[in-house]
C-alpha cells in the first residue's frame, strides 16, 4: 500500500484534508485512528468512523512483528513480516532511533553484505515503510528514522520520499533526523533538494579509490568517490546538514594508510562526518572485522588530521546485527555452501 492510496481512500469516504491529516497523525504516532478530541478539529465523517475498524486491521497487517532479538547494547533487531509473507529487518537503536528497510533484498550487490546475495525481491510500499515506524513506536519512543536497513532507497525513490514526507510532517520527526542512506545515485541529488521535507543524507563511501569501489559495490552507479563527495557537499551546503559518510571498515581491504590519505584528500574542509563502522562478519563471506584497537587508531589519526570521525559499533553485534543476517538465518540461508573467495586489486 502507498500513502497516496490511503489518502485517496479516506477522501472517497468524505474525509476532508483536515480529517485525513488527523487520521494519518494518529496512525504515525501509534494511536487509535480516531484519536484527537473534537475540540482540535472537526469530527470525522460518519463514513470514515464506520470504516476505521477495517482500516485499522489493514494498517496493522502492513508490518507485523515476526520476532524480536534484543542486544546487550540496548538495541533490538526486529524481523518484520509484510502482508505477502515477505520479511524485512528493522532495528530499534539506542537513543530513540530506528533503522528501517525500503526493499526486500537489494540490487546493488555489495560484496560484503548479506542482503544483496539474492538480489532484489520486491519494493516496500510507502505505507509499509511507515508501518515499521508505527510498529516500533508501540514499543518505545522513535525520534529518528534512518533508511539504512535492507535495500537501496534510491531504487525505491517514490515510496521512500512519500514515507519521509509523512514522517516529517504528521509523524513529528525533525527533518535532520530523517536520514536517507544511499550508495549514490544522481536522482538523489536531483530530487531531495526539491522536497518540502529535506532529509539528512548518508553516503556509502567505503573507499577513496574508484577501482576498489566498483569492486565492492559492483552494481552501484558508476560515480567515483571524488564526484560523490562533491555532490554530497553541494547538498550539505544547501540544506545546512552535514553529510554522513559511511565507511564499513574491512580488515586488509580499506583500512590501509593509503586509504587514510585518500579520506583526508576527499573530506578535508568538507561539511561532513565520517562514520567508521568495523565490519560485522557474515558467515561464508571472506571478509573480516579489524581489531577494535586498530579501528580506534584509524579514527584517532583522522581526527588529528582534521576529519570529524565517529567510530561506531554496528548495533546488535550479538544478535546478527549485519544487514540481512537475521532474515537469512530465519529463512535458513546459513545452510548455503560457502562462496568462492573474492579477490581485490590492492592499491
Amino acid at each position: 500500500m502507498r500513502i497516496e492510496h490511503l489518502r485517496q481512500r479516506l477522501a472517497d469516504l468524505g474525509a476532508k484534508p483536515v480529517h485525513i491529516q488527523r487520521v494519518l497523525r494518529a496512525w504515525t504516532h501509534a494511536l487509535p485512528l480516531s484519536a484527537g478530541p473534537a475540540r482540535r478539529g472537526p469530527n470525522l465523517p460518519q463514513a470514515v468512523l464506520d470504516a476505521l475498524p477495517a482500516l485499522t486491521a489493514e494498517l496493522d497487517g502492513l508490518a507485523r512483528l515476526h520476532s524480536e532479538h534484543p542486544a546487550e547494547d540496548g538495541s533490538a533487531r526486529l524481523l518484520v513480516q509484510l502482508p505477502d509473507g515477505q520479511t524485512v529487518e528493522s532495528v530499534l537503536l539506542p537513543r530513540d532511533g530506528l533503522c528501517v528497510s525500503s526493499q526486500v533484498g537489494c540490487a546493488v550487490g555489495c560484496v560484503f553484505c548479506m542482503t544483496g546475495r539474492d538480489g532484489l525481491l520486491r519494493q516496500v510500499g510507502s505505507a509499509e515503510i511507515v508501518a515499521q515506524v508505527v510498529l516500533a513506536r508501540r514499543q518505545r519512543a522513535v525520534k529518528k528514522v534512518v533508511f539504512m536497513g535492507m535495500g537501496e532507497p534510491a531504487h525505491n525513490m517514490e515510496n521512500v520520499i512519500e514515507a519521509i514526507q509523512l514522517l516529517g510532517t504528521e509523524g513529528g520527526i525533525g527533518h535532520k533526523n530523517l536520514v536517507f542512506s544511499t550508495v549514490g545515485d544522481h536522482r538523489v541529488f536531483e530530487r531531495l533538494p526539491t522536497l518540502t521535507v529535506k532529509p539528512a543524507l548518508a553516503l556509502s563511501l567505503h573507499t577513496s579509490r574508484a577501482d576498489l569501489r566498483f569492486e565492492l559495490l559492483p552494481k552501484a552507479p558508476r560515480i567515483s568517490p571524488d564526484e560523490l563527495v562533491e555532490l554530497g557537499e553541494t547538498y550539505a551546503r544547501r540544506t545546512g546538514y552535514p553529510i554522513q559518510y559511511q565507511w564499513t571498515l574491512i580488515d586488509g581491504v580499506n583500512d590501509t594508510p593509503e586509504e587514510l590519505d585518500g579520506i583526508v584528500r576527499l573530506l578535508a574542509g568538507k561539511y561532513a562526518i565520517m562514520n567508521m563502522i568495523p565490519y560485522n562478519a557474515v558467515p561464508d563471506l571472506p571478509f573480516r572485522r579489524p581489531a577494535w584497537d586498530k579501528a580506534a587508531d584509524i579514527a584517532r589519526q583522522l581526527h588529528r588530521r582534521g576529519i570529524l570521525t565517529k567510530l561506531r559499533n554496528s548495533a546488535g553485534q550479538d544478535v546478527e546485527g549485519g544487514c540481512g543476517q537475521l532474515r537469512a538465518r530465519v529463512l535458513g540461508d546459513e545452510t548455503r555452501p560457502a562462496e568462492a573467495p573474492v579477490k581485490f586489486v590492492r592499491g
